[in-house]
């Protein structure tokens, strides 16, 4: 069973920054794709960035491009990080990692929840003005 593990959450100060992480397990092949994701009260779920395990290209939301950074941790390969400066109010949410395998689509593919098959829980995060 592949599992996800986000954590990292928390309340901050309008302009502020987080760094959520994401650990994966149960994955033997290392062709996978990682997404974050986002859901505020009253709203659907959103694609906030992606990552691609096997070659590291990314991909963001609109909303989120130039303040947030995907990446993976070189050392252990099974922890990825957002991290999110800049934070506005509208980025209050919880945040969800998710995967799926295989992940050889455009990293962009990969902001639409559905093409999800794995989630860890949700981490929320606050921000306040």
């Amino acid at each position: 069973d592949v599992q996800l593990q986000a954590s990292g959450g928390g309340s901050v100060q309008l302009g502020g920054s987080l760094r959520l992480s994401c650990v994966v397990d149960g994955f033997i092949y290392d062709d996978y794709a990682i997404g974050w994701f986002r859901q505020a009260p009253g709203k659907e779920r959103e694609g906030v960035s992606s990552i691609r395990s096997s070659d590291g290209d990314v991909s963001y939301a609109n909303s989120v491009k130039g303040r947030f950074t995907v990446s993976r941790d070189t050392a252990k390969k099974t922890t990825y990080y957002l991290q999110m400066n800049g934070l506005k109010t509208e980025d209050t949410a919880v945040y969800y990692c998710a995967a799926v395998l295989p992940g050889y689509e455009s990293p962009s593919y990969y902001l639409r929840p559905d093409t999800m098959e794995n989630w860890g829980q949700g981490t929320l995060v606050t921000v306040s003005s």
